[in-house]
């Protein structure tokens, strides 16, 4: 998660924190039971964290979670601005660049999760694949 660092620091985490743990435990399951493969949560890089890297099929992917207790205010997806995608698409080639940039297709995904404070389960959860290409100036 984002805020590792700051969990460390913290005695009680914040409700925003737990929330956002929670929505990417949720969204591991979701990815798992359609057929995607977790290899690794919450890689971390000097760039920034990537929520979730999973492979699907012939795809490398990216995903970032984004949990909200509601849609009242947009999209959580709405949240993954162009700074954030600069700094996923960033962590993104860190990746590649410690598998020695294989020739592989990879993609970036977005995973909504739809979220209240007391819910056993998510009351949604929304996959956008593909959600942005790689930001510029980078090239892969």
């Amino acid at each position: 998660m984002a805020w590792n660092w700051l969990r460390k620091l913290a005695v009680n985490p914040t409700a925003k924190m737990a929330l956002g743990e929670r929505g990417e435990d949720f969204a591991a399951k979701y990815l798992r039971r359609h057929g995607y493969k977790i290899l690794v949560r919450r890689f971390k890089t000097r760039a920034g964290e990537m929520d979730i890297i999973c492979r699907q099929k012939d795809w490398l992917v990216f995903v970032e979670v984004k949990t909200r207790k509601s849609d009242d205010y947009g999209a959580p997806s709405e949240a993954v601005t162009r700074e954030k995608q600069k700094h996923m698409s960033k962590v993104a080639l860190e990746y590649l660049r410690m598998l020695g940039n294989p020739p592989i297709r990879w993609r970036f995904d977005i995973v909504e999760v739809l979220l209240r404070d007391d819910a056993k389960k998510p009351d949604d959860i929304r996959l956008i694949q593909n959600a942005f290409d790689l930001s510029e100036p980078f090239i892969y």
